[in-house]
């Protein structure tokens, strides 16, 4: 094979397929990639909305403003329901939760979904929240009495270790999710799942 020239039109030959090479490696690897993605997320978030809620057998769903909610029920007991909630002023960026409030809009518990904070530091926020220990844990807060705020603000709320914007951050999205179904008869207005769409989806079985 005869060797190229080494020219500039040769080396713009070059680059351009081995950009174009490259171009089309990238998106098949995204194409091959994209589904088992979003279904570990789903798979995530389904094991969140059991762990944020009281023991349930039943869930239905409802959209509130773009926001999907999901409220569990044990037979015919509606035992408390859970949101997504998110804050974009993280230290890292965005913070993605849920969060589950019991039948008397106290905090069950939470998961957090999404989060780029430092590790070792804003990371924390995975367990921090729910420790028991001085006043870290906003479990059994009930936000309709009192916001949650870091001490530094007046709050009650102890903050992560060398994180303040980070704790803030992660505050906000638990007091924006109790905005979101606070004005909300979450007993009585959600649409009901299908009974077709619960057998299709065994995880809200929470017992």
């Amino acid at each position: 094979m005869k060797k190229l020239e080494s020219n500039l039109p040769n080396m713009v030959m070059v680059l351009t397929a081995i950009t174009l090479i490259a171009s089309f490696l990238l998106a098949s690897v995204y194409g091959v990639t994209k589904a088992p993605i979003e279904l570990a997320k789903e798979k995530k978030k389904e094991v969140a909305i059991k762990n944020v809620l009281p023991p349930f057998n039943r869930i239905e769903n409802d959209t509130i403003e773009g926001i999907v909610v999901y409220k569990g029920y044990k037979d015919a007991n509606w035992v408390g329901t859970a949101v997504e909630s998110v804050s974009k002023n993280g230290f890292s960026g965005e913070i993605k939760i849920i969060v589950g409030f019991d039948a008397k809009g106290c905090i069950f518990n939470y998961t957090v979904l999404e989060q780029k904070e430092t590790p070792g530091l804003g990371t924390k926020m995975i367990d921090w929240f729910k420790t028991s220990k001085n006043k870290q844990s906003i479990l059994g807060k009930n936000i309709a009495q009192e916001e949650l705020k870091v001490s530094k603000d007046g709050g009650n709320i102890d903050a992560m270790t060398a994180s303040t914007i980070s704790s803030r951050a992660f505050l906000e999205a638990v007091n924006n999710a109790y905005s979101t179904i606070s004005h909300y008869d979450t007993h009585t207005s959600a649409t009901q799942v299908s009974d077709a769409a619960t057998a299709a989806t065994p995880w809200v079985e929470n017992k």
